[in-house]
């Protein structure tokens, strides 16, 4: 290995570290001009398939018609969305049942007509730059083009409750040239009833099990598709072969490039950038079996330990590393950078660049500190990879000299400990003058029972907990199943938990004692919930 020059650093664009933020920060184009660096991911076409997960929500608000074609922009070969019928039976681009996340209007989406739709704003929550961008109507999302493709593009649509259809059926079929989709749903009638219709149907699940298989086979379904880690159980090594396997909103590195070298036909992603630089890296190395060339630890939040907490909880101070590695058989030079999609940091060790051979590993210290007050988007390591020597194959053609920027989230995290103790956790301060809840957490056998000991500044509040994927609600006590494997994975398990209520104007609000609540992107990662070890 050997050093070169600092290369010069980027701009942070941080956001005000004052500011709490509830929806999903704007995240700037960190990977801007990635196209023209010699090699992008969007050079390499699939398998997999690579959809926007509702566009790319990083970058614009999610389900927009600016976050769809956003997400074609970028070179990915499709979109993803959700799609929902309002009150006058009229299917929309809309994820929830209520209206109130990302319009800010309250009631049902089933409660309100087309004409009243248009009159919300589906953008402005996300940034100023977007307010008055619509609710699409299905219709004109099925129209979108891809001038970057050179061709129409695939479409995942997600029907979120049954009655859609034969109205998507008859949209369909008018349309030439006729669309490229995967009809998916977590409901089985809805399934069925677009396979009975002819339309190419997906069955969606949370993680991959036999019962899923025997319904996919034994109904001839077209597709079948899993979250995050869903094809790391016992039934997801079984034999599939039967039915296209996909994945969705898959955007952890190591995960992405799993999946990008196993026979899958196609996932979906928030993290588009990401995503086609693991599948790059894939079609460069079709025979390998490496794992991804960038690790960085977890960063641990102790807001207890602050000396001046009037900033906000959500700080810290970390000395720490990153191991990269050249994946290749001829030398790269490596430039190296964080980027901050929110909050405000001191980094001390980076930007750096260096040499790496082929093969070669090398480890970066550095110290970051810093922080915001809400919990949100993480801070990004990428990695630059470049070389002049060495060659690969792009569309059977041999391509020599290039470029691949790969990246990981420096994530942060808390830790509580499930024990036959009672445990108090306090909620974090993410308002100036806010008064913090307390919970307390207590393991009784195989569960964890939680319960609201002080509501802190909220009225009428009650509890709200995440264990792994689950989100459960209660009014002063919730009882938690642990897993099985519990004790077994000192990691611990992702947990977070927080109150729910309304503040001194009325308004909903919730006190939080970890990232991962509420759901979705824009709120940081879960806690962890750890098992007592005993020597």
């Amino acid at each position: 290995m050997t050093e070169q020059n600092e290369p010069p650093g980027p701009s942070d664009d941080a956001a005000d570290p004052s500011s709490p933020s509830f929806g999903a920060p704007v995240r700037r184009d960190v990977y801007a001009g990635l196209a023209d660096l010699g090699v992008s991911g969007a050079q390499f076409g699939g398998p997999p398939l690579i959809l926007g997960h509702r566009g790319a929500p990083r970058e614009a608000p999610e389900n927009t018609l600016a976050s769809l074609r956003r997400a074609l922009e970028l070179g990915l070969d499709g979109v993803e969305y959700d799609v929902r019928a309002c009150a006058s039976g009229d299917p929309v681009i809309f994820h929830d049942a209520t209206l109130r996340r990302t319009t800010g209007a309250p009631g049902m989406i089933g409660d309100v007509d087309l004409r009243e739709l248009y009159g919300l704003d589906a953008g402005g929550w996300f940034s100023k730059r977007f307010y008055g961008e619509q609710i699409p109507i299905l219709d004109e999302v099925l129209g979108l083009s891809s001038e970057r493709r050179g061709e129409p593009p695939f479409h995942m649509i997600e029907l979120k409750e049954p009655g859609l259809v034969e109205p998507l059926a008859q949209l369909l079929e008018e349309r030439r040239p006729k669309v490229a989709c995967r009809v998916a749903s977590f409901r089985r009638d809805v399934v069925l009833e677009a396979r009975d219709l002819g339309l190419p149907s997906m069955l969606l699940g949370i993680l991959a099990n036999e019962d899923d298989r025997r319904f996919v086979r034994d109904e001839r379904i077209a597709a079948y598709s899993v979250g995050p880690g869903g094809w790391r159980t016992e039934a997801g090594s079984a034999d599939w072969s039967f039915t296209e396997c996909w994945a969705w909103a898959i955007d952890d590195p190591v995960e992405l490039l799993e999946l990008c070298r196993r026979p899958l036909f196609g996932l979906n992603t928030n993290e588009p950038h990401r995503a086609l630089a693991a599948r790059a890296l894939a079609r460069m190395q079709p025979d390998a079996d490496h794992v991804y060339p960038v690790t960085a630890p977890e960063l641990f939040v102790e807001p207890e330990t602050l000396a001046s907490p009037e900033r906000g909880e959500w700080f810290g101070s970390w000395e720490t590393s990153a191991e990269v590695t050249n994946p290749f058989p001829f030398s790269v030079t490596v430039r190296a950078s964080i980027f901050v999609p929110q909050g405000a940091f001191d980094i001390e060790g980076l930007p750096r660049a260096f040499d790496l051979e082929p093969h070669e590993t090398c480890s970066v210290d550095f110290r970051i500190s810093g922080g915001a007050r809400s919990p949100g988007p993480d801070p990004l390591l990428g990695v630059l990879l470049g070389w002049k020597e060495g060659s690969f194959v792009s569309h059977g053609e041999l391509q020599s000299g290039g470029q691949l920027l790969l990246d990981v989230p420096l994530t942060r995290r808390r830790v509580a400990t499930a024990d036959g103790m009672a445990r108090r956790l306090t909620t974090l301060r993410e308002r100036p003058g806010s008064r913090a809840a307390t919970i307390t957490i207590r393991r009784m056998g195989g569960e964890l029972h939680v319960r609201l000991e002080n509501p802190g500044s909220l009225h009428e509040g009650h509890l709200v907990a995440r264990l792994g994927s689950e989100v459960a609600r209660g009014g002063q006590g919730l009882r938690l199943r642990l897993p099985k494997w519990f004790d077994d994975v000192p990691v611990g398990v992702p947990f977070s938990c927080g109150v729910e209520g309304k503040d001194a104007q009325g308004e909903p609000a919730l006190l939080r004692w970890a990232g991962g609540l509420p759901g979705g992107l824009g709120h940081g990662k879960p806690g962890l919930l750890v098992p007592l070890m005993r020597g």
